[in-house]
């Protein structure tokens, strides 16, 4: 293991060698094969389909994982996809899911598709990477993936085969069989090809590629963003940034014999790069537990249990999953337990302190996205973890805090002065971050630097701190509010477990703070006691919340972070409804909707006759756009 304390261990370890001149695998099956041939007898990859401390969990080692992989690649390749064509999979977490990803990856473009999206997401996204292949479920009870994607798979004219992942297997006793007599009907929508994943790849051999595999860098994934600000984009990465990510893991944290425990979805960076490409880096061994990670069920019940049995030196995890597992008692020895690692979205203070507490471990917070092939920085396991960081940039990250000089210029900001957070490494993808090219224009400051569109400051000693999001800035009469004040204040309060604050539309201030509230499990608190605390506690009196909301639960993505579009859609009917009816008009919105030019857009909708003037006068006042809900055909 390397040092990484300090930014001078960081500017030691770039001072001995060029990135180029690692050494490091050019294709993603010469980096399996290395780990193959030094951990070929060693477990890679555990999944169990149910949650329970003690039921059926299927292991490979790395020497079966290269072997599956080989099939699979060999599969896709016999599908006619070439190294330019995208293989698709809607899947939930299995070891099938590991073995499209990196298979996907060997033989063309692989492409991970949140399978929580809606039939026109998945359709959408689809068409964006002409997928040639997709794989997913064979129908299965509670889950209505297959039936979605079946859906998805009409409007996507270029998608020629749809390979099935059959997760009977996975169940033992009863329900391996009564499930298939129980199986839902899954009426096929489209004209693709289907066939069963895993007897295809049965006829494939699994000692070698049967194409060429030539040393060159090339664009291997393409993975959709669509976090907390909405429609997705498609953005490229290439074998080099994935690699990067797995040196990183394998040269600074991970041994051959750490166990890291991923709840976390492989349709997201977070598992796929610094996690998955991490083990196989270092030849470590993960473990995936239930299709949906830390949403199946019964996994917060039964983690501590989890990480007892696979005796776990490494829990990857997000605020909101630890907030949730916070109200569960340690009920098992975790005494393996090393660290955790936290990402995804910033951790509040108050709830660090609480892991620390009842289990005795440190979380290790870090910093990524998707369009840098994720990895940015990180605070360093054996040196000062600054609370509130997200530490330092890793070796080969340049991380630069810039802001706007005139219309094109940049100015570097200052040591603790906020702007945004530009990076260059090789896990960006220089001019061509995502697939469409007019995505690109004004992405990349100086030309070079990807900007993050995150706020965030570096301190004298080159810790990054990140202070909010560009496009989550609350902008009340011109002044900037960075919702952040209003969440890390809330989160103080010992019945809070989630908070979301964003900006509500107003007439006057274009903006005001308002701050949606979700409980710990158990715990009562009313809004005014609330309100009274975000009083006490937030110093910024512009930051104050207008309006407070208690909700049963926060709505978020599908790996933890709190979804702010929704709560905008929230704000905005709730916003527009009472002015329409102080203004005596019938008139209420129906839904909010987004348009991929416009935004969010409020769809209005009225009971008795009302004029689009009478409604214009009184939404006009407002920022956000207003149109009247089409009307049903018929």
């Amino acid at each position: 293991m390397t040092t990484f304390a300090t930014l001078a261990d960081v500017k030691a370890i770039e001072a001995e060698a060029p990135w180029a001149d690692r050494g490091q695998a050019r294709t993603m099956y010469d980096y399996l094969t290395r780990t193959r041939d030094a951990h070929g007898d060693r477990p890679a990859i555990s999944y169990q389909l149910l949650s329970g401390p003690a039921t059926k969990k299927l292991t490979l080692t790395w020497a079966e994982l290269h072997a599956q992989v080989t099939r699979a690649a060999n599969l896709f390749r016999s599908l006619g996809i070439g190294e330019k064509d995208v293989v698709a999979f809607i899947l939930p977490n299995a070891l099938e899911t590991a073995i499209t990803l990196l298979g996907g990856a060997v033989a063309g473009i692989v492409n991970p598709i949140n399978p929580l999206l809606e039939p026109e997401k998945i359709s959408a996204i689809l068409r964006e990477t002409n997928a040639k292949v997709v794989v997913t479920l064979k129908a299965f009870p509670r889950t209505d993936v297959p039936q979605k994607v079946s859906e998805a798979v009409q409007f996507a004219p270029n998608v020629r085969t749809v390979l099935e992942v059959d997760l009977v297997p996975n169940l033992s006793g009863l329900k391996k069989v009564v499930v298939p007599w129980i199986r839902p009907k899954n009426p096929v929508q489209h004209s693709a090809n289907i066939r069963d994943f895993r007897a295809g790849m049965a006829r494939m051999p699994a000692d070698r590629l049967t194409f060429a595999d030539p040393p060159e860098d090339r664009v291997a994934a393409y993975f959709h963003t669509g976090g907390t600000t909405g429609m997705p984009k498609v953005a490229q990465h290439k074998v080099s940034g994935m690699v990067y990510n797995g040196w990183l893991g394998a040269t600074l944290l991970f041994k051959p014999t750490d166990v890291v425990m991923c709840p976390l979805p492989l349709f997201h960076v977070f598992a796929c790069y610094p996690i998955l490409m991490s083990v196989i880096g270092s030849g470590a061994h993960v473990v995936f537990p239930t299709p949906q990670g830390y949403r199946g069920e019964g996994v917060f019940d039964n983690l501590w249990k989890l990480i007892e049995r696979y005796r776990v030196t490494y829990l990857i995890t997000v605020p909101t999953a630890l907030a949730a597992l916070m109200q569960r008692p340690v009920n098992a020895d975790i005494s393996s337990l090393r660290n955790a690692f936290s990402g995804s979205a910033p951790l509040p203070v108050e709830l660090y302190n609480r892991f620390g507490k009842e289990t005795g471990v440190e979380i290790i917070e870090g910093y990524g996205l998707t369009e840098a092939t994720c990895l940015v920085s990180v605070n360093p396991p054996e040196g000062v973890k600054k609370i509130g960081s997200v530490g330092l940039p890793f070796p080969y990250t340049h991380v630069r805090i810039l802001t706007r000089k005139g219309a094109t210029d940049y100015r570097e900001c200052a040591v603790d002065e906020v702007g945004e957070i530009c990076i260059s490494n090789p896990g960006v993808y220089e001019g061509s971050t995502y697939t469409e090219a007019d995505k690109n224009r004004e992405l990349f400051a100086e030309g070079r630097f990807l900007r993050t569109g995150d706020l965030g400051r570096l301190d004298a000693d080159g810790y990054l701190f990140i202070t909010g999001r560009a496009k989550d800035l609350i902008i009340r009469g011109g002044h900037n509010i960075d919702p952040a004040i209003i969440e890390e204040a809330l989160m103080g309060h010992e019945a809070v477990a989630v908070v979301g604050a964003i900006g509500q539309p107003d007439a006057h201030a274009g903006e005001l703070p308002c701050a949606y509230v979700e409980l710990v499990a158990g715990s009562t608190a009313t809004v005014e006691e609330l309100m009274a605390y975000a009083t006490a506690h937030i110093h910024e009196r512009a930051a104050l919340p207008k309006h407070l909301e208690i909700l049963p639960e926060v709505p978020k993505t599908a790996v933890g972070k709190v979804f702010k579009p929704d709560l905008r859609r929230l704000a905005i009917t709730r916003t527009y409804d009472a002015a329409l009816a102080e203004a005596g008009l019938p008139a209420r919105v129906a839904a909010v909707i987004e348009d991929r030019k416009r935004g969010l857009v409020a769809q209005v909708a009225s009971p008795s006759p009302v004029g689009d003037a009478e409604v214009q006068a009184i939404l006009g006042q407002f920022s956000t756009p207003w149109e009247w809900m089409p009307q049903p055909r018929g």
